[in-house]
């Protein structure tokens, strides 16, 4: 059973967090390093140039990279702290097995591979191939993304295969297919810079986007207007010509009102809904009630600023709309963004230049990582595990039966309610933390402790990694080549700079043994990374994910490559849809009508103040790899509850003080912060830590009918002040995801 196997006090003092700073005068060798590589911030979608300093088989620090195109040697405070996790003392350097009563103690690569194949073997002997599953991330490259896909499919046979793009771009990626047929952003970010009229919904962009904030900055300067939509004023909103304070879960309201305008005023192109698109009238439908009173009563915006917002779109020759989690976690997340493309397309503001749309990508490989088959629904090139072309031309490739294939398994969270109901009982999982990023994680720290047999490879020992029986110790960014796609759509060379130290071993190899020891090691030949990327593109190849024309030398000569690029005299794609030949089976981009719907929980008498959550500009998805730096943990060291003054009035609240916060699901004490940039009804919490500290011991799991994204954005919750202050203590541990207060 996959409990703590000692107390998290003796795991925490052995495997941290623990903060790792630079000394002052710089690691030994920093000023003369052997060598500069360049290569990839490792954090969010915008994939930042950069050179790492290395000496003697260490990262000791980092310099700019002035030529890369798109951050030109800018970096955010995560990029530049990001060498910090080389030569840290919390590495796993060896296998580890879980020893009931002590912890966790070293053991060697036969022991650990010999105890998870039998384990693996056994389980499925006893309950069915697809009673073991595996969880995966996107902050692995794209040749990994691909080989895992591979070889739960190939080597484990497991349907039950997903990631953690389940938790981001999901909502996106199901809308983009249904209007256009190709999950991408539709322009690279150089369009961005001319366009009239920009809007930015739900994506706080200077803390968890800080070098995009550049493009909308050179934007303003060339006279763009910029409308933020986002419950709270975020950075960007401070001097957005229009912030739309919107209650969490509205956002289909107000952009159905925006459309109804548009008609309403002509605002539209004819010529390009006509020609170029299909169900303009069904969706108009949807909206033709949405008037200004219905919109400010369903959004909690004033019916002004809703109209100010579309006249200034509707009047606009060239704009991007962006989005990102702030609409795309919710119940309806699909129907959030289709709300939004739908305004795209009404004034056929896509497919030329300073025309653009699309969601800004949060995890490193958020779009590679959702497009070469390790999702549970999907194939490489972005094909659909269900279509029996797609399945015939993948198997070929892969040199199986189209038949041993597996079929579609079922998604992150519903591989944890697996779990919990006793179907799946083992679980492998890479570059995932899900105890700490999954909604109602009491529930999933419950289903941790029913598997029989649990296995992570990971470099540190995360939250959820806590409770596995085997460790397989794996790689950083830097200590393996690949490749990742940016937030735009370039494909990128991510440089090995050092190797990995100790006994730790490049994931590849790790994957590459294990399906050895499954019997397909024939399969699973490679070389190299390379060799990997190759069988990718001709994977991908006829997918509207199509990689086959980018090679290695292609990406290093061009400094990145734009697909879909599909031959090599093909120089890439950075603005989708010039030809308006949409990826559909008509050709024809597709408006969708979205009626509006509540969120799946709203707030009463008992539970009567909005919670939604998000992130800070120091802290990376579950902090795993944050966590663990010192100057990103100072600079926020807990999660905090930010509250109006007047909501903080109502409830006797003042600045520091402990407030327990109840949902349905849970409950958790976090200090308040009173700040004016809130609605006065919602409160926000920072969802970066794990234990006592996780915001997800409270939200929902209830997850988007499409996408299968869970409703992170908003639920309902009480207030209640503990008469205490938050203590030095609190604020100095919470880092380490301490269980217990």
């Amino acid at each position: 059973m996959a409990k703590l196997p000692t107390s998290l006090d003796k795991i925490i003092e052995r495997f941290g967090p623990n903060k790792n700073y630079a000394p002052k005068e710089g690691f030994p060798g920093a000023h003369e390093p052997d060598k500069l590589v360049k290569t990839h911030c490792c954090f969010c979608g915008m994939q930042c140039g950069i050179q790492l300093k290395v000496k003697d088989n260490n990262v000791v620090g980092f310099e700019p990279w002035m030529e890369f195109p798109f951050n030109e040697g800018r970096l955010c405070p995560k990029g530049v702290m990001r060498y910090l996790q080389n030569n840290h003392p919390d590495r796993i350097l060896d296998p580890l097995k879980r020893m009931e009563g002590k912890g966790f103690e070293k053991t060697d690569w036969e022991s650990a591979m010999g105890r998870t194949i039998s384990e693996i073997k056994r389980i499925q002997k006893e309950y069915g191939n697809d009673a073991f599953s595996m969880l995966s991330g996107v902050s692995l490259t794209n040749e990994k993304c691909y080989m895992i896909g591979k070889f739960a499919r190939v080597a484990l046979k497991t349907a039950n295969l997903d990631y953690n793009g389940r938790l981001c771009m999901v909502s996106a990626g199901g809308g983009n297919k249904k209007a256009f047929g190709l999950d991408r952003i539709s322009n690279s970010w150089a369009d961005l810079k001319h366009a009239e009229v920009i809007i930015i919904a739900g994506a706080n962009v200077s803390e968890t986007f800080p070098t995009l904030t550049h493009y909308i900055w050179e934007a303003r300067d060339n006279g763009a207007k910029l409308i933020v939509v986002d419950p709270r004023v975020i950075p960007l909103a401070r001097t957005a010509d229009l912030h739309l304070p919107i209650r969490p879960g509205g956002d289909s309201a107000l952009f159905g009102a925006m459309l109804k305008i548009l008609v309403d005023n002509d605002w539209i192109d004819h010529d390009f809904i006509e020609k170029h698109t299909s169900g303009f009238e069904e969706t108009i439908e949807a909206v033709k009630d949405y008037d200004l009173d219905w919109a400010e009563k369903h959004t909690g915006i004033d019916k002004e600023k809703i109209l100010e917002a579309a006249t200034l779109w509707g009047k606009a020759d060239t704009s991007f709309l962006m989005h990102a989690r702030g609409i795309e976690h919710h119940s309806k997340g699909v129907e959030n963004v289709l709300s939004c493309i739908n305004l795209v397309l009404a004034t056929g503001r896509i497919g030329k230049p300073y025309c653009g749309y699309g969601t800004i990508t949060g995890q490193g490989n958020g779009q590679g990582g959702r497009e070469h088959g390790h999702k549970c629904d999907q194939l490489p090139g972005n094909r659909d595990i269900t279509n029996l072309e797609h399945r015939k031309y993948i198997a070929d490739v892969w040199g199986i039966d189209e038949q041993e294939m597996p079929g579609k398994g079922i998604t992150a969270y519903e591989i944890i309610e697996a779990i919990h109901r006793g179907e799946i009982k083992g679980l492998l999982s890479i570059c995932f933390n899900p105890l700490v990023s999954l909604p109602n994680n009491n529930f999933v720290r419950e289903a941790l402790e029913k598997l029989e047999f649990y296995a992570c490879i990971d470099f540190f020992l995360n939250e959820t990694a806590r409770h596995a029986d085997i460790i397989l110790p794996g790689s950083l960014h830097e200590e393996e080549e690949g490749t990742v796609t940016t937030a735009e759509g370039r494909v990128v060379k991510i440089n090995q700079a050092v190797t990995p130290p100790g006994n730790a071993r490049k994931d590849t190899e790790i994957l590459k043994e294990l399906a050895a020891r499954l019997g397909a090691g024939d399969k699973f030949d490679y070389e190299n990374s390379e060799a990997i990327f190759n069988e990718l593109r001709v994977a991908s190849k006829g997918g509207t994910a199509d990689y086959y024309g980018i090679t290695y030398e292609k990406i290093e000569k061009n400094m990145g490559v734009f697909w879909p690029c599909p031959d090599l005299d093909h120089p890439g794609t950075p603005r989708l849809w010039e030809d308006y030949e949409f990826a559909t089976d008509d050709g024809k981009a597709h408006f969708n009508p979205v009626p509006y719907r509540e969120p799946s929980e709203v707030t009463d008498d008992e539970f009567p103040v909005v919670l939604t959550t998000g992130r800070v500009v120091s802290q990376y998805l579950s902090g795993t790899q944050t966590r663990r730096i010192g100057k990103l943990v100072d600079q926020y060291p807990e999660p905090l509850l930010e509250i109006h003054p007047r909501l903080a009035y109502q409830y006797g609240i003042e600045e520091r003080d402990l407030i327990k916060v109840k949902t349905r699901r849970g409950e958790a004490e976090f200090p308040a912060h009173v700040v004016e940039t809130i609605r006065e009804d919602t409160v926000f919490i920072p969802y970066h830590w794990g234990g006592k500290h996780s915001a997800n011991q409270l939200t929902i799991g209830t997850l988007d009918p499409v996408s299968k994204i869970p409703e992170f954005k908003v639920c309902a919750c009480q207030l209640v002040p503990t008469g205490e202050k938050a203590s030095d203590h609190r604020t100095e541990t919470a880092f380490q995801s301490y269980a217990q207060s």
